[in-house]
């Protein structure tokens, strides 16, 4: 992805959130790059100074990777269950993060690389999924990073060494703008 496809993203988003909390409809995209046309599959993170706000995102590309940042952006601003929507006043102080996702892989627990891999863990019907950055920002090691994903999964912490647990990793071209 090259700098002004992300700085097209990170426009796409910032203006999908402040339509969603004006409550106006998501603004037509500018003009667009064949990458951004191309399907995609992206998160949205939303702080406000610092603290988590709002991370919604999907992990298969079923639409053109600028829609995927536009409809989740919407949606981390008003539909992350985890938090009430984003208020109006809010606006100035959010940070928008975009992580744009690689297919995801099958993969065994000791191949996930912290820094490198995002984790995506199914037991049953329980799931959960955790962004690469979230290792490196917590300071986790590799098992500490397959033991918070089961957590997230409401599942238990070593729940990922049931032969039943399914384990996918995927990477990310994470980038940010204040």
């Amino acid at each position: 992805m090259t700098p002004d496809e992300r700085e097209t993203l990170l426009a796409i988003a910032k203006d999908a959130v402040a339509a969603t909390v004006g409550n106006r409809p998501l603004p037509p995209p500018p003009p667009l790059t064949p990458a951004l046309e191309a399907a995609g599959a992206a998160f949205v993170t939303l702080r406000c100074e610092g603290d988590l706000r709002g991370c919604i995102g999907h992990t298969e590309a079923r639409e053109p990777l600028w829609k995927c940042v536009q409809d989740m952006a919407a949606a981390a601003s008003e539909r992350d269950s985890r938090f009430t929507p984003v208020a109006p006043h809010e606006l100035p102080r959010l940070t928008i993060g975009i992580s744009v996702l690689t297919p995801m892989r099958p993969a065994r627990a000791e191949e996930v690389e912290v820094g490198r891999h995002g984790l995506y863990l199914r037991l049953g019907r329980a799931t959960g999924l955790l962004l690469p950055q979230v290792a490196v920002e917590w300071g986790w090691d590799r098992a500490e990073f397959l033991r918070q994903t089961c957590r997230k999964a409401g599942l238990a912490p070593d729940a990922f060494l049931d032969p039943r647990c399914e384990c996918f990793v995927f990477e990310a071209d994470v980038f940010g703008a204040e």
